[in-house]
């Protein structure tokens, strides 16, 4: 990460935050863009290309889809 600050605005469940050093990836908000594009927006506008799937946190598109459904919902409350 470069700290380009390409990829926050691109979220569109808002789970890319600055950290410390680099811009970081809230996993229980991150649905891999799931209900919002075909593709992760964040790798997509990466110029560098450093953004990866955690192999410790990985997802279905089933799963992604539920937590999608769960988030909307928490945003319409």
């Amino acid at each position: 990460c470069i700290n380009c600050d390409v990829c926050e605005p691109e979220c569109p469940n808002d789970a890319i935050y600055m950290g410390e050093e680099i811009y970081e990836i809230h996993p229980q908000l991150c649905t891999e863009c799931v209900g919002h594009h075909d593709e992760s927006q964040c790798v997509v506008v990466c110029p560098v290309e450093c953004i990866v799937i955690d192999p410790n946190n990985t997802e279905t598109q089933g799963e992604l889809r539920l937590k999608y459904e769960a988030l909307m919902k928490q945003k319409s409350a």
